[in-house]
């Protein structure tokens, strides 16, 4: 099953911010058994953010988005989502006892500000937010999952966390595993890569990463990743490819 990242911001486009949500993200729709297919960065703008949402939802079976979740003016993901995909908002009764509970606790009043991040899609789910204000957002669009997250990291690894359960594709178990070889360079060790693949017919996905200059002194980290229908079944295929890799790799050393 597809996925894609819709990560909102303009502090992330002008380079003021560092797109580690996008990277978290990933690495969480990864092990959950997800291809993510894509990752978009869209501005504080909604016509962007439904350019964004569009293009995303037409080939996905699951979007999440980050960012645009508070209070201000430039929080204006949800409303956006909501007009792109032609649904209502409306005042969500969870999400309104969710935010009224957190600032009652600290005695502050419900402003008009605070209570726009109620309104939601009419028949989303509004999704606890433990470290926040904002609520996450989840609901279906044609068959579409789509999971609307706040920008800020702890609040958006927070919802994202207590949401795997319920996005995890049960069916696909990922696994990935590297290692890291001296001495040799990646135009030299490209053919065993490419054999390895081969050999594997599709059930293992190998990438190399070269940390230094590759004429003097080359150190390739090789990343094995792989999916299969139980845990088991992935270790051992990526195993298997990383032991063949490792063989290789002597072989070419003692033959220097």
């Amino acid at each position: 099953m597809k996925a894609t990242i819709l990560t909102i911001g303009n502090e992330i486009l002008k380079g003021r911010t560092v797109n580690t949500n996008f990277s978290h993200i990933g690495h969480v729709l990864t092990f959950a058994g997800y291809e993510v297919y894509r990752g978009l960065v869209v501005r504080d703008d909604p016509s962007e953010i439904a350019w964004g949402i569009t293009q995303a939802t037409g080939f996905s079976d699951l979007v999440v988005t980050s960012g645009g979740l508070g209070p201000t003016f430039d929080d204006m993901s949800v409303k956006a989502i909501a007009d792109a995909l032609g649904i209502p908002l409306e005042t969500n009764a969870d999400a309104l006892k969710m935010i009224r509970e957190k600032y009652s606790a600290q005695n502050m009043e419900l402003t008009p500000e605070r209570m726009k991040m109620a309104m939601l899609p009419r028949n989303a789910e509004a999704i606890t937010n433990p470290v926040g204000t904002a609520p996450g957002v989840f609901f279906s669009y044609r068959g579409v999952r789509i999971l609307i997250l706040p920008g800020v990291p702890s609040e958006m690894k927070a919802i994202l966390e207590s949401m795997i359960p319920r996005i995890r594709i049960s069916t696909v178990h990922y696994y990935e595993e590297s290692v890291v070889l001296n001495g040799i360079m990646e135009s030299a060790f490209a053919p065993v890569v490419a054999d390895e693949m081969k050999k594997a017919g599709g059930s293992v996905y190998i990438k190399s990463h070269p940390s230094s200059a590759e004429l003097s002194n080359p150190v390739l980290e090789i990343e094995v990743s792989g999916t299969a229908q139980d845990d088991a079944t992935a270790v051992k295929v990526v195993r298997t490819t990383l032991e063949n890799i490792k063989k290789k790799h002597q072989e070419m050393l003692n033959k220097k």
